[in-house]
């Protein structure tokens, strides 16, 4: 999830049901939000690559070689699973740009805010989320 490192705007700013949904206020909010994350990923993955270089090292024994290789693919999956969440960061950002952001993708309807202060990524509202969860359930019971 996005940290709590985000930019000034968020944090002198929080987005409220008193206001008008997605007003440029709220929209600038998000991009600060989503911007911070996406940074906070890069340089994630750039310390990645700096300890993997170092760690090049041949391994003697046996069983450290093996812990190495393990951990390298953890480390490499974790990696491949932030790639796709700076895809969705990405995909919000211009959600954001084109007007849609903030909106359900299934109905239209406004996703709210608490769903996106949790999830700034998301596309569906909780109720089309969990309409969507029951189908693929049904689908793998198939």
């Amino acid at each position: 999830m996005p940290s709590t490192d985000v930019p000034e705007l968020a944090t002198s700013y929080r987005p409220s049901e008193d206001e008008d949904y997605m007003n440029a206020r709220q929209l600038a909010y998000y991009r600060a939000k989503l911007n911070a994350w996406k940074d906070e990923i890069l340089r994630g993955a750039k310390e990645t690559v700096n300890i993997m270089q170092k760690e090049t090292e041949n391994h003697p024994d046996l069983v450290d070689r093996a812990s190495s290789e393990s951990d390298r693919a953890l480390e490499l999956r974790t990696r491949d699973r932030q790639r796709k969440l700076i895809s969705k960061i990405d995909e919000a950002i211009s959600r954001i740009d084109d007007g849609s952001y903030g909106y359900c993708e299934e109905t239209g309807e406004p996703i709210g805010l608490g769903r996106l202060e949790a999830r700034p990524t998301a596309t569906l509202s909780i109720e089309a989320q969990e309409r969507h969860e029951r189908s693929e359930r049904v689908h793998r019971d198939d």
